[in-house]
């Protein structure tokens, strides 16, 4: 079977596709054929020794994909043989086959394909946390989007809009404009210096915006404080880029509200999850919610794909081959 490891950490070089011995479900687990396997930001965290330091190098990288069930441990009652499955968190999924607790998978409806069902897990059950639950978006609530083109931006872009909110994003070029205003982006701003703030406040008429979605780092956090308005919160998230340090939190301005995003806290038992996800298929079966995936990469050549998104060249999601 073969797999990408990090033998140590460092820079996409590090990976590398290796064979190892085939994976048996023990009770409890599924053996699950990989048809794609997610590529993330956590995951080039992980390569550079940001996470998964307790566990031992050499490692399989990878958490999140979709493909069909092979064989099941004792106790596993929900899913069978020849099922199609996707999970979002699953350590060792760049791979071509992984063993993973019968919990952390969803059933795949006929009308979601593969790879779209891969696409959307993390980014997608991501931004439905930040729109529902950390923040509900009311209708005519105004949301600013950082990487608003990238595959998590353009998928909270849409749930704003279904909401019933407009968008400000921001994106790093002119040629992601157009991909940002496809998701439904009511203005978009060109910024990679993070000088946003004023023209958030002049597009909001100097009022400022009801939430900011920043995991954009550091750079980007003054202008995001800046761009809310009186009792507006501040969702941040994106932890491999680093926090903005320590803060004063007398000094927050015009009684807003700061707090860090996690997408477990949206899941927290498996009955969440299957909903969760469950919404975010219909969403996507109606034509409501779409999938852009931005890059297909032969399982191989996973370090040309964390290298690419680390460019922040690309858009939409990432996706490997087995």
């Amino acid at each position: 079977m073969k797999t990408i490891v990090m033998a140590r950490q460092g820079g996409p070089d590090v990976m590398e596709l290796v064979e190892q011995s085939e994976p048996v479900a023990g009770p409890g687990e599924v053996l699950v054929e990989i048809a794609a396997a997610g590529v993330n930001f956590m995951d080039t965290g992980v390569r550079r020794g940001l996470a998964w330091t307790e566990m031992p190098n050499p490692k399989v990288l990878g958490v999140e994909g979709a493909g069909r069930v092979l064989a099941k441990g004792d106790g596993v009652d929900r899913i069978a043989p020849g099922d199609r499955v996707a999970w979002v968190y699953a350590p060792g999924s760049y791979a071509e086959r992984a063993v993973i607790p019968a919990d952390a998978l969803v059933p795949v409806p006929d009308a979601i394909d593969d790879r779209t069902a891969a696409a959307v897990m993390m980014q997608g059950l991501t931004a439905s946390h930040f729109a529902t639950d950390f923040y509900p978006v009311r209708p005519g609530d105004l949301a600013l989007v950082h990487a608003a083109a990238g595959g998590l931006g353009l998928l909270l872009t849409q749930i704003i809009k279904l909401r019933g909110g407009d968008v400000i994003g921001r994106v790093s070029s002119r040629d992601k404009v157009a991909i940002a205003k496809e998701a439904g982006a009511d203005h978009v701003i060109v910024d990679v210096e993070g000088e946003f703030a004023q023209q958030v406040l002049r597009l909001s008429g100097d009022e400022g915006v009801n939430v900011v979605y920043d995991g954009s780092g550091p750079k980007t956090f003054q202008g995001s404080l800046d761009s809310l308005r009186r009792s507006g919160t501040f969702c941040w998230y994106g932890p491999v880029l680093g926090g903005p340090g320590p803060l004063d939190i007398m000094s927050l301005p015009k009684s807003i509200k700061v707090g860090y995003a996690t997408f477990f806290d949206h899941i927290h038992t498996p009955a969440l999850f299957r909903a969760r996800t469950g919404q975010l298929f219909d969403w996507i079966a109606k034509g409501d919610l779409r999938v852009r995936i931005g890059g297909i990469y032969p399982l191989a050549e996973a370090a040309r794909a964390h290298t690419d998104m680390e460019s922040r060249a690309t858009t939409g999601k990432l996706l490997l081959i087995p």
